[in-house]
């Protein structure tokens, strides 16, 4: 499979980008300076908005702090009438890094490392802050609260949309066999902010160390975290399956950018991706039984939060030793 963006421009890199850059990428010179805005407090009390621009902040080493980014774009969604002249920072949406890595203070931001994520956005707006702020790389309309995916076959899909830019992120994922890069397109696939340690790899890895020659079946892969720590820790063969496509084939791409061949087939239905020792399917988890002849050493199920696995479970626990709910 080619690894490429459908931007195309270099959003996805061919091997993991080293953990050492990853936390430089982030880190202030000592010349950066700290805007030290308030979150709470109206950002016209706080700045002067007509001077406020690309250079606003910006240190000689190319990167600006968090906060004043967000006022750069807080600014712009007030003079479109997205948002009242009172806004705070909590108003002007969600900023997503990319690379998102588990960092303990604010960032200061490189060019197109941030995609941003408002409510009541428009097309003009998006437009204007990928064109005026460097920082920027994707602005997408959307609620943070609403889950992106598709929880089951009974429901509807919801997606963000994107209206300026590219939503291509990738997320550092720690784990003890390896640092994962799992890229997502951030319209279609749910959230998740990166942690220190990983609560779902922690949870798997007390499973993994109780067999040999591990076989698993991953059937709610999402982009394919999980699956993928389990092939890095040396499975035997992991099977990644979920019903919403777009999460199967990013769980390709993810993958192969993570070291993994993979033949990829383009359709929208059964069999998606194979390689020496795994399979992608796009099915419906209660149709794997008549799919798959074989037994697995566990099956994995990660839902979206609120969802009951109760008929999940059933419809898995005889093709495994074991269900694994993550």
């Amino acid at each position: 499979m080619e690894i490429e963006c459908t931007c195309g421009f270099n959003c996805v890199e061919d091997a993991p980008t080293t953990l050492k850059h990853i936390k430089e990428l982030y880190t202030p010179c000592n010349k950066c300076k700290d805007p030290k805005l308030r979150k709470f407090k109206p950002l016209t009390d706080q700045l002067n908005l007509k001077n406020l621009n690309a250079n606003s902040g910006l240190c000689k080493c190319g990167k600006r702090h968090l906060d004043q980014v967000m006022a750069h774009t807080l600014k712009i969604m007030m003079e479109e009438g997205i948002r009242a002249e009172g806004s705070t920072l909590r108003n002007a949406g969600t900023p997503l890094l990319s690379p998102a890595y588990p960092i303990t203070s604010a960032p200061y931001l490189p060019n197109k490392s941030l995609v941003i994520l408002a409510e009541g956005m428009n097309k003009k707006c998006a437009e204007r802050i990928i064109n005026e702020i460097p920082e920027v790389k994707g602005v997408l309309k959307g609620d943070i609260k609403q889950t992106v995916g598709l929880k089951d076959s009974n429901s509807s899909p919801h997606v963000y949309k994107l209206l300026a830019g590219c939503d291509m992120r990738c997320d550092i994922v720690l784990t003890p066999y390896d640092t994962l890069c799992i890229y997502k397109n951030q319209a279609e696939i749910h959230v998740e902010f990166s942690k220190p340690i990983s609560p779902k790899i922690e949870a798997l890895k007390k499973i993994i160390t109780k067999y040999n020659d591990l076989t698993v079946l991953d059937c709610t892969c999402g982009p394919g975290t999980l699956g993928i720590a389990c092939l890095k820790s040396g499975a035997k063969k992991v099977v990644f399956n979920d019903l919403w496509y777009p999460a199967t084939k990013m769980a390709i791409l993810n993958l192969e950018v993570n070291g993994f061949k993979t033949n990829f087939f383009d359709v929208r239905k059964g069999l998606i991706g194979s390689g020496k020792n795994f399979e992608v399917y796009c099915e419906n988890i209660m149709d794997l039984k008549d799919i798959l002849t074989e037994k697995f050493d566990i099956c994995i199920i990660d839902t979206f939060p609120g969802v009951d696995t109760a008929d999940f479970v059933e419809s898995v626990k005889e093709m495994c030793r074991e269900v694994v709910i993550i």
